[in-house]
């Protein structure tokens, strides 16, 4: 019984010796931690307007303290400037990013950007760069308006310089475009008075309907187009290849037409020449013929 209770006794001393242990040595652990966390600041000398000794007492002692709700508590970190008078975490957050001088889409190599950009259509970028200034400078890149040039309408023009650069050249040559389309479009309506205002009144002015029938003169021009519409029908064209080259006032669109809904006939070989007069572009000229095979396969 003796024996039992001295190992008992033994035990449950080792116990708390080893207990003991684990505490200070945890103890020292925190200690050696909060120590190395706590930021070193420089010590400057009294001739070049240091603190004195006071002033280093009162340095550690703000240490030793942080600010929580109007009150000191015993904390053993440093105070964090961002939180005293008001402030809050996110100012640490706006630092940061201040000192980086940088938003993420300026770090972006501009490589890596143009190409981001190029997956965007032409409504997708100009949306984009009405949001700020810093998506309108990327919107506004001129190698972005390139690649969407080549993507949406040809890259043949790939060493083409322009005057006001791609998002001008771009501008111009989708409204040549879109006025093309509108000219198709009146004749599949048969709208004989939007034929007339769509050609530039003018004496050069020039048509070469698939027949072989030439017209000059703005009044010859028209009087084609109004005898074409009462003879035919509503024609469906089917439009392929269009390639459109824009000048400063002038530009000319080349395509191939087809006839019906199964490319039943053609192709056509078409070029429409359009100038820039009073805000709008104007058609003076229309040629069109029928493509023979070689010419077709070497096309």
């Amino acid at each position: 019984m003796e024996i039992t209770s001295f190992t008992l006794f033994s035990s449950s001393h080792t116990f708390f010796v080893a207990l003991a242990f684990t505490l200070l040595c945890l103890f020292l652990f925190l200690a050696v931690l909060t120590v190395r966390s706590r930021p070193s600041k420089p010590r400057r000398s009294q001739s070049d307007g240091g603190s004195s000794d006071d002033d280093d007492k009162n340095e550690k002692l703000c240490n030793c303290f942080c600010h929580s709700n109007g009150a000191l508590s015993d904390y053993s970190e440093p105070v964090d400037a961002s939180h005293l008078n008001g402030g809050t975490e996110k100012q640490t957050a706006v630092t940061e990013i201040e000192t980086t001088g940088a938003s993420m889409m300026e770090q972006l190599v501009p490589e890596i950007t143009t190409h981001a950009l190029s997956y965007l259509d032409y409504p997708s970028l100009c949306r984009l760069s009405m949001t700020n200034s810093l998506m309108r400078k990327a919107a506004n890149d001129d190698n972005a308006w390139k690649a969407l040039y080549h993507k949406d309408f040809t890259s043949e023009q790939d060493t083409v310089t322009p005057v006001n650069g791609w998002k001008a050249y771009y501008a111009a040559t989708r409204a040549v475009v879109m006025v093309n389309v509108q000219f198709f479009n009146f004749i599949r309506d048969r709208s004989l008075p939007e034929m007339s205002r769509l050609w530039l009144n003018a004496d050069y002015v020039k048509c070469v309907h698939p027949s072989g029938e030439f017209f000059s003169g703005y009044s010859a021009v028209v009087q084609s187009w109004q005898l074409a519409f009462n003879w035919e029908q509503g024609v469906n064209f089917q439009v392929r290849d269009v390639r459109a080259r824009v000048l400063t006032d002038m530009a000319w669109v080349t395509m191939k037409t087809y006839v019906g809904d199964h490319l039943d006939t053609g192709p056509f070989s078409v070029t429409n020449i359009f100038e820039f007069h009073n805000g709008r572009w104007s058609m003076v000229h229309h040629h069109s013929s029928v493509l023979d095979e070689v010419e077709h396969q070497n096309a």
